[in-house]
Order: structure tokens, then C-alpha cells, then sequence
């Protein structure tokens, strides 16, 4: 049997608005946990870290709670670490996608050394609190594991090594390049960082998932998933709406994951951005994701 610990981080501390602190709670009443144990996995249910729910910051706006953020990142990060040194693999559950900087964070220091990450997301999320004016560290949590300029030292150091990844040990999958500031566009280009767009996610999932895979050296990884990559019409799961008729369906995004996760290297899948309260007006939407990310996770025969 397949063993998998399950964590979740009920935080919207970073996040634009309050909502995604209820994601955990609400997959697992969705039977996250039965559709795992259903398709053969030996579930290790670690609950949650403690819960944080965003409000206003006029101290920081641009940075808007940023020592809770920090708190739960290395709270993750050390509960993943026991997790990965007993051998097994590990599903968290947002939270928003700080959550993938705790992943890797662990990772690295399981390994002793650096690790990938396949972040699939319709964002870059390498903003600082000097690149824009929103104040929501959950769209800069890759420019706080890459050291950008104007990323908050607390947060850098935080993750126990800098820069934490290196851009060679990441590759995007289902972004939206229109979706970009000017910041990360820069950066992007002069880091060289491995793109595979929406479009050729949408186009074929099978090949843009391997075409991400291969940019990654040949080392463990984690995958991290922002459910905004979906159409907000075919899943409407995400905290941001704005992903309407565009972007892969939850069975195209099924696809893709299950080629990240078959892979041997694989370690680690976050999942984040998941409001309960979108997808209201179609109860069985919650419960079909859970079996949905189940399937994926059984494809791993090494789990």
C-alpha cells in the first residue's frame, strides 16, 4: 500500500481577502481524505496548523501581514521536514500559494541541497511589496525564494537559504504571460526561467507537462497547483474569478498532473487559492476535485 501524509495550512493571512483559511476543512468534508484512502493510498492525516485569517494591515499595505505569512511558511516547513524524513510523500492543502515556498523550503532541507519545483499557476507570483502597490504576499512568494530585489529580508531568511531556488530548478506550467507585471517580465528574461504557457497546457496536457519536467535538472521536486490555472467556468474554485473561458478544464489539468506526479523525483503537491464559498452553487464540484486529485496522486506507484 502507498503511504502519503496530508497537511493542511488554513491561511489567508497573505491572500487578498479572507476565504482561503476555509480550504482545508472544506476538502475534507468534500472527502478528500476517503478518496485517497479509496484508490489504495495509506492516508497519514496530520490536521492543520493553526488558523490565520487575513484582515487589513495599514501598517504594512504593501506587505500586509507579512510575520504571520513567515510564521506558517516555517511552520510548514518544519512539520514537512519530519514528514519527508519518514519517507513519505506529502499533500497540502491551502491556504494560498505561499504554502509551495514552505514545500520547497523542506525539500531543501531534506536533501541537503537544492530541489525543483513545477509551480502550476496562471500567475508568475514574483512580485515584491516594491513592485506593486496590493500588499498580497501570496503573488510574491516565488520573488521571495528567488531573492528578487525589494523582497522582504524576514521572509528570505526565513526560508534558511538564499536565494532558495535557483532559477534553473524552476519551470512554470499554465501561465498566462498577459497576466504579467513588467517587473516579472523583466525578471524572467534575465533569469531565463522555464516557461510552458496556458495555451500549451489547454493544447496538450501530456506533452506541456513533460516539456516542464525536462526543464527541471535531475533532482527531487515539488509540484505546486494554484487552481486559478483552471477556466473559472468549468471549476469555479479559485479566490480569483477573473480566469473566465480560458485556461485547461479540471480533466486537462488532471492529465498534466498526473505525468508531474508518476515522475520517481516527485516529493511534494500544494495545493492553494481554493475558496469554498465559489463554487457554492455546485455542491458536487468540491467532491469531484478531491476524487480528481486522488486519481492523480494514485499514479505514483512510489508513493
Amino acid at each position: 500500500m502507498t503511504s502519503l501524509s496530508v497537511i493542511g495550512v488554513p491561511s489567508s493571512a497573505g491572500s487578498y481577502a479572507a476565504g482561503q483559511d476555509q480550504a482545508p476543512r472544506a476538502l475534507r468534508d468534500a472527502g478528500m481524505l476517503t478518496a485517497l484512502t479509496e484508490v489504495g493510498i495509506d492516508v497519514h492525516a496530520l490536521g492543520d496548523l493553526p488558523q490565520q485569517i487575513w484582515t487589513p494591515d495599514p501598517a504594512q499595505p504593501r506587505a500586509q501581514n507579512a510575520a504571520q505569512v513567515i510564521e506558517s511558511v516555517v511552520h510548514l516547513a518544519d512539520t514537512a521536514t519530519t514528514t519527508l524524513g519518514d519517507g513519505r510523500r506529502l499533500l497540502v492543502l491551502g491556504g494560498n500559494c505561499t504554502i509551495a515556498t514552505g514545500a520547497v523550503s523542506a525539500l531543501r532541507r531534506h536533501t541537503s541541497g537544492p530541489s525543483g519545483l513545477v509551480y502550476v499557476d496562471r500567475h508568475f507570483d514574483m512580485n515584491t511589496p516594491e513592485s506593486t502597490d496590493e500588499g498580497a504576499l501570496d503573488w510574491m512568494g516565488l520573488a521571495h525564494a528567488l531573492n528578487l530585489p525589494g523582497a522582504l529580508p524576514a521572509y528570505v531568511d526565513a526560508l534558511g537559504h538564499a536565494p532558495l531556488l535557483d532559477a534553473r530548478h524552476l519551470s512554470f506550467l499554465g501561465v498566462d504571460p498577459t497576466q504579467s507585471t513588467e517587473f516579472e517580465r523583466e525578471h524572467l528574461a534575465r533569469l531565463g526561467i522555464a516557461v510552458t504557457t496556458q495555451l500549451e497546457l489547454v493544447d496538450d496536457p501530456f506533452t506541456a507537462a513533460d516539456a516542464a519536467l525536462r526543464a527541471l535538472p535531475d533532482e527531487v521536486f515539488a509540484v505546486h497547483v494554484d487552481v486559478d490555472v483552471l477556466d473559472f467556468t468549468d471549476a469555479p474554485l479559485s479566490e480569483n474569478t477573473s480566469g473566465r473561458n480560458v485556461g485547461p478544464t479540471l480533466d486537462q489539468l488532471a492529465d498534466s498532473l498526473a505525468v508531474l506526479i508518476a515522475d520517481p523525483r516527485w516529493r511534494v503537491l500544494t495545493i492553494g487559492e481554493i475558496n469554498p464559498t465559489r463554487s457554492a452553487g455546485v455542491p458536487e464540484l468540491l467532491p469531484r476535485f478531491a476524487r480528481t486529485i486522488a486519481d492523480v496522486l494514485s499514479a505514483h506507484s512510489a508513493l
